[in-house]
């Protein structure tokens, strides 16, 4: 994991509408930066959909949410239009930006080896700088515990 106080790596990837995002866009306002593994999964429909339904609330204190994955761009199309989701999806295929949050490598699931996104978030204040991490997080309820976290405004002392 990155530490609190690092820069945020830079990056440029398409979302689901295939349209380029950068994290530079965000410059002067905090983001929640969230790898998940795959689209339209239980564990990841449950954690994106907990943005959904806290969307308003981060919108309310000017936070924007991206979720990154390494599905291709149709992937995630397909996923926000089933869960409704209002949420930037960015497409990571190489897995480089994940690799540069340190959130991309080797798993092991079912016997099998692969390489994959591991379930990691960062919070990036407003200078562009990591506030807080939450390394293998609970897809339940993670979209409060960042909000519990940003209320307090203690935010780098918290996540795992």
């Amino acid at each position: 994991m990155l530490d609190v106080g690092d820069e945020a790596p830079e990056f440029e990837l398409h979302d689901q509408n295939g349209e380029p995002v950068a994290l530079s866009e965000f410059e002067g306002r905090k983001v929640v930066v969230y790898f998940y593994p795959r689209a339209d999964t239980p564990g990841c429909t449950t954690e994106a959909c907990s943005f959904r339904d806290a969307y308003d609330e981060f919108a309310e204190r000017d936070v924007a949410v991206l979720g990154i994955s390494d599905d291709p761009v149709e992937d995630l199309a397909d996923f926000a239009e089933k869960h409704d989701l209002p949420i930037t999806l960015l497409s990571d295929e190489s897995g480089e930006v994940a690799s540069a949050y340190d959130s991309y490598g080797e798993k092991n699931m079912f016997g099998n080896t692969f390489d994959g996104v591991f379930r990691n978030t960062y919070v990036v204040d407003e200078e562009g700088r990591i506030a807080a991490t939450y390394e293998g997080v609970d897809p339940e309820g993670h979209a409060e515990e960042i909000l519990a976290d940003l209320t307090f405004g203690d935010e780098a002392t918290k996540g795992k």
